[in-house]
């Protein structure tokens, strides 16, 4: 073996010893790390990482609820940062000797800590900043002048009579709603996400009704048919015309562009008749 052919192995080993090589489990945390400047150090991420749009270009690894434990060993990993619904994934990585960093993004509270550990973790000081515009967009939808209920509703179907899945309590959702000075219309102690049938919309009674709906992802549904539906049920929202739809790419995802959902939906509630 040639000593010019060892001197380039031992380079690269070198390089890839002093280069972080960081493997994504959501797209929520693919988002973060770009934000936080440390892009170039993703090696891959996971399913329906599409934003910023470098992001398309990595090697996906999975869904974010079954990454492909082979793929992410493949990849050689110094760092593979994943939420709590990844931990069967991540104490298996532990096993490899793999460094992992588990993080929570329920609330917006969750969403700015879990920035912070991030950056610290991979050497980043532009997670000040993130937080900072998030308790500013906050702070500034803080109250509406008509407050009153709200129904978050996740996708926007044509057949009401069963599984309609509704923000519930301590998640983002329900953050922002009390942030614009309004309450969950759902009061039942529950999931973060409970389902309703036509008669539990009906008990719940919200005074306006917001449809998280996207025309990426639904474009079979007939909106004006599936609006109908929702206006013929006997709630406040239907009587008084306060039903509406939201399409925005972001409004599912946990990451800084928390501070965009939070904007949108503010502005939406302040549209209450």
């Amino acid at each position: 073996m040639s000593i010019k052919f060892l001197s380039f192995i031992l380079l690269f080993i070198l390089n890839l010893s002093a280069n972080e090589r960081i493997i994504s489990l959501s797209p929520s945390i693919t988002e973060i790390v770009f934000a936080l400047d440390k892009g170039d150090s993703l090696v891959a991420t996971s399913s329906y990482s599409s934003f910023p749009t470098k992001a398309k270009t990595l090697p996906v690894i999975g869904g974010y609820t079954n990454p492909q434990l082979e793929k992410i060993l493949s990849l050689s990993p110094t760092l593979v940062i994943g939420q709590t619904f990844n931990h069967t994934t991540l104490n298996k990585l532990k096993r490899f000797k793999i460094k992992t960093l588990k993080v929570k993004l329920t609330t917006i509270e969750d969403i700015k800590n879990s920035i912070s550990l991030i950056a610290k973790e991979i050497g980043s000081t532009k997670d000040t900043l993130l937080i900072k515009e998030i308790t500013n967009t906050v702070e500034k939808n803080r109250k509406t002048d008509k407050p009153h209920s709200v129904m978050i509703v996740y996708g926007l179907r044509e057949d009401l009579r069963n599984a309609t899945y509704i923000a519930g309590h301590n998640i983002f959702f329900e953050d922002i709603i009390h942030s614009c000075g309004n309450t969950n219309a759902y009061t039942e102690l529950s999931t973060t996400q409970p389902v309703l049938n036509y008669e539990n919309i009906i008990a719940t009674n919200p005074d306006q009704i917001i449809i998280l709906h996207s025309l990426a992802t639904q474009s079979d549904v007939d909106i004006k048919k599936a609006l109908q539906i929702w206006y013929k049920l006997p709630t406040n929202a239907s009587k008084n015309g306060n039903i509406s739809i939201v399409d925005k790419d972001y409004i599912h995802i946990p990451s800084h562009r928390i501070a965009l959902s939070i904007d949108v939906l503010c502005q939406e509630m302040g549209l209450y008749k």
